[in-house]
């Protein structure tokens, strides 16, 4: 058995995605569970990306690959670890602030959130303070994380926060931020509740969050 979850964190890091539908599919065959196929073979594959990934040994385009691996295996297990109540570390919001259409780095974000074992609602670009607040109130993630790629669209996060703390349900959820030009003073300025400096660091920052 730990041959096969051996395989799968092979595929995973490889980003080999005809492999791991067939992988998944077998263990699935053997009388594994979801949940095994996640703790122990896909989770350990993402970590593993992530540790090289901050290390500067693999770049984004690999790590895109590696994820999207991943996300094939999940297509198979996800109804089933439905089906069975399986817990999740938590549950993760994101979304790219009002005025900014970038969405790589949010993406990859998702990605290594859902390889961390974290239910993951991906709210995509361009989304406006009150939209963030609505999806808050609608979801009840642990944890909001928001991305910004410009100067420009910085302000939008701040703008966020103040209408969660408006909403009243500002203290109901955890706020990481990241983005090319956001830093962790701008962080500790708007009141957020830490920053990550790429997708590696925000999956960390989130199960620190849960832990």
């Amino acid at each position: 058995m730990s041959n096969l979850f051996a395989e799968l964190s092979k595929t995973v890091i490889e980003g080999n995605l005809d492999e791991i539908v067939q992988l998944t599919q077998d263990a699935l065959d053997d009388g594994l569970s979801a949940k095994e196929i996640l703790d122990k073979g896909l989770m350990p594959g993402m970590d593993h990306v992530g540790v090289e990934f901050k290390a500067g040994n693999m770049f984004v385009p690999e790590v895109l690959r590696s994820a999207r691996a991943m996300q094939s295996s999940m297509v198979l297990i996800k109804p089933l670890l439905a089906e069975t109540g399986a817990d999740m570390t938590g549950k993760v919001l994101i979304g790219t602030v009002k005025g900014d259409l970038h969405d790589i780095g949010k993406n990859l974000v998702g990605m290594m959130c859902e390889g961390a074992g974290f239910e993951v609602i991906d709210m995509g670009k361009d989304i406006e303070p009150q939209d963030f607040v609505d999806a808050v109130k609608e979801h009840e993630p642990h944890i909001l994380g928001m991305s910004a790629l410009l100067t420009t669209t910085m302000r939008s996060m701040e703008h966020t926060v103040k209408a969660l703390e408006e909403a009243g349900v500002r203290d109901k959820v955890k706020i990481m931020i990241g983005g090319a030009p956001v830093t962790q003073a701008f962080s500790d300025q708007i009141g957020a509740d830490g920053y990550a400096s790429n997708a590696a660091s925000a999956s960390e920052l989130a199960k620190k969050f849960m832990g």
